[in-house]
């Protein structure tokens, strides 16, 4: 996954955006606002929602279920109140009847409540408000980058990944930053922390304090 800038002309405004949005419900997937990500829709309720969505502004909320259920089961799972909403801005269907589409980050929001049930998939209405600010292009964020790429390093170390450092080494800060929180395997309350961080800049500082807190064996439990 490789998380860029998004582009401008097509960002909306805050009058834009809808007073009711699908929400697709996944564990671990985290959007962040001016962000890309990129997925794999092959369940029948999320293909009806990404149809629907096509023709109503594109728009579909990210948000993680409480309790880490990898997606929604037959007992309906609690949502956490912020999610991240996101402009269908690519998509390609597959000869086996996949969508692979790509969100671009526009806005977060807080669940002001979740509508009945009238479709195979979740609708709620979403408050706009607290997160307005995330319609603005992000401000500078302050990076002691090589503090970042130790405290990365240790943790892809301890977890047994390896770290590409070419693919990160040539990003703006904020980018970057949005790249590791979204794209690393941190666990979803950790996601939800990046998320609700209240600027890029604490973002910024939360990510660092929590890849050097997992250098402590038994603080951060891993998936």
């Amino acid at each position: 996954m490789v998380v860029e800038s998004a582009p401008g002309p097509f960002h909306p405004r805050l009058a834009d955006l809808p007073p009711v949005l699908p929400v697709f419900p996944l564990s671990g997937a985290l959007l962040l606002p001016w962000s890309r990500l990129p997925l794999n829709i092959f369940e029948r309720r999320y293909l009806s929602m990404v149809q629907d969505a096509l023709g109503m502004g594109r728009m579909i909320g990210m948000v993680q279920p409480v309790g880490g259920a990898l997606m929604e089961t037959e007992t309906v799972p609690s949502l956490f109140s912020v999610g991240c909403a996101g402009r269908i801005s690519s998509f390609s269907e597959t000869p086996d009847g996949r969508l692979m589409i790509t969100l671009t980050g526009v806005c977060r929001f807080r669940i002001r409540e979740e509508r009945p049930m009238t479709r195979a998939y979740r609708m709620v209405d979403p408050d706009w408000m607290p997160f307005a600010d995330d319609l603005s292009p992000q401000p500078p964020v302050q990076v002691d980058r090589a503090r970042l790429m130790q405290a990365l390093t240790e943790f892809l170390t301890t977890i047994g990944m390896p770290v590409n450092d070419r693919a990160l080494a040539d990003l703006p800060p904020a980018d970057l930053i949005n790249t590791v929180a979204m794209t690393f395997p941190f666990d979803p309350s950790e996601k939800q922390a990046l998320l609700e961080a209240p600027t890029a800049q604490h973002r910024a500082d939360t990510l660092i304090t929590l890849l050097e807190m997992a250098q402590f064996p038994g603080t951060l439990p891993r998936q």
